[in-house]
């Protein structure tokens, strides 16, 4: 006997001969590839689809189906996405310990649209670190007495080190008023990470750190199958 399987599948025509010993007798035969599988069950009468997994365990090394390749996929993407965010975080940790980076979280739209609200700037605070015209800084603002009441960063558009630099936010009609001495300057902007320091508010901390564990749980869910 010689009958043809898979007629018109894209993997092409196979064909089975012989004939069978026993009138009961079944073959399972499952074609893979990485866009898929297909699988029939064949008998002296009659062949009809199937699942490979209905009748036997696939062994570890056969091509994966589509749909759990995509979820390979998500996975791979999740964690390579989770080691790059271990690998900035532990960056910025050993340089804020040796004192060669600072960060600051931007609350107000002043310097906008260069910086936003929600952005975190990282700064060089080496007090050695030359400044000058439209470099932006992070200074600490004073009121007339000398009492500290925040930080600014702002661009700075005028000024010296003997006299006070002049500094004004982008989106700011006037300069700042207070004439920004060298000392009081932090630090001088070498980075920006957009919309970060939204997510570090108490509120947003406390759903996010929930919804990494969750997501953590989904991910080796979908490892494990």
């Amino acid at each position: 006997m010689s009958r043809v399987i898979f007629e018109g599948d894209d993997v092409g025509q196979m064909w089975v001969e012989g004939t069978s010993i026993h009138h009961d007798s079944k073959a399972l035969i499952t074609i893979s590839s990485p866009t898929g599988e297909r699988s029939i069950v064949l008998t002296p009468t009659q062949i009809y689809d199937a699942q490979s997994k209905d009748y036997v365990k696939a062994p570890p090394e056969r091509i994966t189906p589509k749909n759990q390749a995509t979820k390979k996929r998500i996975a791979t993407i999740f964690s390579f996405a989770g080691y790059i965010m271990i690998a900035i975080l532990a960056t910025f940790v050993l340089l804020s310990s040796s004192g060669k980076m600072q960060a600051r979280v931007v609350l107000t739209g002043s310097m906008e649209p260069t910086i936003n609200p929600g952005d975190i700037v990282l700064l060089n605070p080496s007090k050695t670190v030359a400044v000058q015209k439209n470099d932006i800084v992070t200074y600490t603002g004073r009121r007339f007495d000398g009492t500290a009441v925040g930080s600014f960063t702002h661009r700075i558009v005028g000024g010296d080190a003997q006299t006070g630099y002049v500094l004004k936010g982008d989106a700011n009609t006037n300069p700042d008023t207070q004439q920004v001495k060298r000392e009081d300057i932090v630090g001088k902007v070498v980075f920006v990470l957009p919309y970060i320091g939204q997510f570090l508010t108490p509120k947003n901390l406390f759903t996010l750190i929930p919804f990494i564990f969750i997501l953590w749980l989904v991910i080796d869910r979908i490892k494990n199958d």
